[in-house]
């Protein structure tokens, strides 16, 4: 098994309000040692009156297939 940063599944999605606390959290998880894995996702949520974004990452080692 991949060890992971505390103990993390080896994939994520990461999602929140389309702002730069969103972009900061994506960039550290590359640091960390994800990887992208396919495109973001946008969405307009009415309720709250913004974009919200979504990113899914992997571990770096992690063989994961994209179907």
């Amino acid at each position: 098994m991949y060890q992971t940063p505390e103990d993390r599944p080896i994939y994520r999605l990461l999602t929140g309000k389309d702002d730069r606390a969103f972009c900061e959290r994506v960039s550290e998880a590359l640091e960390q040692g994800w990887r992208l894995y396919g495109s973001p996702s946008l969405a307009f949520d009415h309720e709250a009156q913004c974009m919200k974004a979504a990113q899914a990452v992997v571990w770096g080692g992690a063989d994961v297939v994209k179907g």
